[in-house]
């Protein structure tokens, strides 16, 4: 009897560790579904193509939209920024006439990403260090350039060690953080 009764546990000992296994297979499955519809790979066609013609990282673009729209192609925000990028007025007409495009759309997806990553890549011509770049696409040129020529916020006038906009700080800080997510969950 003693016997039987040690087969018994250890043969509920194996169905338990297998449930276990499946239940924790399943959740690691559901998981990483979970995961890739919180940051997700939508416009890939566009994202591949325009973030290759610049040679940008793909990561890079998915976290930027991410940060900037949530992959709202009809995003507009108080300031007049449209589209997946949230791309102004004055910047799509600046990168439209670099890029040789006369007409444009900035609530069409394909478009808003094209002028996005053209503005991006533009930015990476003028700042050496990604951080600086996504200061820039979100302050401005302009105020970053000012930025890099105090000490206060750039000990080399190359890259920033603080922001002044707590609002630009946070958007580069969370578009780096959505970055490493892009990267982990969809192998970029």
């Amino acid at each position: 009897m003693e016997k039987a009764t040690r087969r018994a546990a250890k043969r509920a000992f194996a169905v338990a560790l297998a449930v276990l296994a499946a239940a924790l297979s399943a959740f690691a499955l559901y998981n990483l579904a979970e995961r890739k519809m919180i940051y997700p790979l939508r416009y890939a066609e566009s994202v591949d193509r325009y973030a290759a013609a610049c040679g940008l990282d793909r990561a890079l673009v998915y976290a930027l939209i991410k940060t900037e729209s949530g992959f709202d192609a009809r995003a507009e925000s108080a300031k007049g920024a449209k589209g997946l990028m949230q791309v102004t007025d004055g910047t799509a007409a600046f990168v439209a006439a670099a890029l040789g495009i006369k007409e444009y759309d900035l609530f069409d997806a394909d478009t808003n990403i094209a002028l996005g990553c053209g503005y991006l890549c533009y930015l990476f011509g003028k700042f050496s260090e990604e951080t600086t770049v996504l200061a820039a696409y979100n302050a401005g040129e302009g105020n970053v350039r000012s930025w890099l020529k105090d000490a206060r916020y750039s000990s080399d006038g190359k890259t920033l060690s603080a922001v002044p906009f707590a609002e630009t700080e946070g958007h580069v800080r969370k578009t780096m953080r959505y970055k490493e997510k892009y990267r982990k969950i969809h192998d970029l």
